[in-house]
């Protein structure tokens, strides 16, 4: 089960919780069916638990929401991108 502090990224949302953030945002690029992705849900949990109000953890699933990821040039999941200030800072693919 998620963290109460994870953010479930849709279309709808997008702008107002991850490029208008105020604090910087993890977001992770996954799906129901990838392996690595499951492995790497509980390590975001804690990190959104332990950094609460510090960042902001978002996940996108891309079987749902693939339009978010294709700006972001997204071949491969877990693909973790980071943006501070509404701009991708980084990017980390695979578990």
């Amino acid at each position: 089960m998620a963290s109460p502090n994870v953010v479930t990224i849709t279309d709808a949302n997008f702008d107002q919780e991850v490029l208008k953030s105020p604090v910087p945002v993890v977001l992770d690029f996954w799906a129901e069916w990838c392996g690595p992705c499951k492995m790497l849900a509980p390590v975001l949990d804690e990190l959104a638990t332990e950094y609460a109000g510090k960042i902001k953890v978002g996940k996108v699933n891309i079987d749902q929401y693939g339009m978010l990821a294709a700006p972001y040039n997204i071949a491969s999941i877990p693909t973790l991108l980071f943006f501070k200030g509404g701009q991708v800072a980084g990017q980390l693919v695979g578990f």
